[in-house]
């Protein structure tokens, strides 16, 4: 994993936590929830990618 995939987790994660706390403060507790499930997905599937490319890298080294 490259430096800047961690910067990104970092500022999705930040954004988050800022969105949460103001949706939580206004009284929206379920936008605030969705707008976490939202990131962790956004986070998952950026890992996904990148265990994917690894895979395919493995393979390729390996000749499978």
């Amino acid at each position: 994993m490259n430096v800047d995939m961690i910067f990104k987790i970092a500022a999705i994660g930040i954004i988050v936590a800022v969105l949460n706390q103001v949706l939580i403060r206004a009284g929206r507790e379920e936008q605030a929830m969705m707008t976490t499930l939202a990131g962790l997905i956004v986070v998952l599937m950026m890992m996904v990618n990148e265990i994917s490319n690894l895979f395919s890298t493995i393979k390729s080294v390996f000749g499978l």
